[in-house]
């Protein structure tokens, strides 16, 4: 029996399963990410999780895969564009390799993301998948064929950093109009600020009924999101969309959203699926563990 062990390096928690040959889980933990205490201590956190999760799997020979927000680097071996910042610029992959003597992938959350789902969760059925993670920020991952399509500057499936509305709203990476700055769940919830003045979580202004009273809200979030997916199907047309992130919750989504997505696509009839996620936030650590199989 082969055992896999994969790790979802995320802002708030760092999470670690043990899955066998049937993609069973053998083993999980959770820890506390406590990124502000800094580089040396996440990976030190990470080292100590890895060496507890393989007591009593001495044959494990890895390699260990690591999810994580951001991208390596094939140049420099660096990790770029992560939201916990102080992993930016830092040798996550050769530090973790040459303290625990176990060969280690790094992939980028939305593609575990994507892969898992294409591979065990809703995707399954389709050749070509587009994976959505909608929630802080916007990311996304590309899978053929079960396998991780990257791209030539292995920024394949960004489709939170394109533009949509030019010289509209700043985005953190330095552009202006970027779907991120529309529809993440932080856009939301400051745009929903701006109209109110309350602080709410998205998921909350929409459980509650809020957004009713206040309805060019929600008209401007299916709009973004229809033009947004509607973008990524004309050039991908991938055979099936999952959503995955806290706002794949979102009901409306599945029917309004598909709807808003449909009217803006380049075809008459559209026959892309968009799907709620199955695994739910143990994808990315499933993808994670997966990679050794699906590089």
């Amino acid at each position: 029996m082969s055992y896999r062990l994969g790790i979802d390096l995320g802002g708030t928690k760092i999470e670690a399963v043990i899955i066998d040959e049937q993609f069973q889980v053998v083993k999980r933990e959770r820890v506390p990410t406590n990124r502000d205490d800094g580089y040396e201590a996440i990976i030190e956190r990470i080292i100590t999780l890895s060496k507890s999760m393989i007591v009593g799997y001495e044959e494990f020979e890895g390699p260990i895969g690591i999810c994580t927000p951001g991208t390596i680097e094939a140049e420099t071996g660096l990790l770029k564009n992560s939201n916990t910042v102080c992993l930016i610029g830092k040798p996550i992959q050769k530090d973790m390799e040459s303290q625990l003597g176990i060969p280690v992938l790094m992939e980028n959350d939305a593609n575990c993301f994507a892969l898992a789902e294409a591979t065990l969760g809703a995707g399954k059925k389709y050749n070509v998948v587009f994976g959505v993670i909608l929630g802080t920020g916007c990311g996304g991952g590309v899978t053929m064929l079960k396998n991780i399509h990257r791209g030539a500057n292995r920024i394949a499936g960004e489709w939170g950093h394109h533009c949509l509305h030019p010289d509209g709203r700043e985005c953190y990476c330095g552009n202006r109009g970027c779907l991120e700055a529309y529809i993440s769940g932080t856009a939301l919830e400051k745009e929903w600020y701006e109209l109110t003045g309350e602080k709410h979580r998205v998921t909350d202004i929409i459980d509650t009924g809020m957004h009713e009273k206040h309805p060019e809200w929600k008209a401007n979030f299916l709009k973004n999101f229809g033009r947004g997916l509607a973008n990524v199907i004309d050039i991908l047309d991938p055979h099936a969309i999952v959503l995955g992130g806290g706002l794949s919750k979102i009901d409306f989504l599945y029917t309004e959203g598909k709807d808003s997505v449909y009217k803006e696509t380049f075809s008459k009839i559209v026959r892309t699926p968009i799907l709620k996620n199955k695994l739910g936030d143990s994808a990315g650590v499933f993808g994670a563990a997966m990679l050794s199989d699906y590089m």
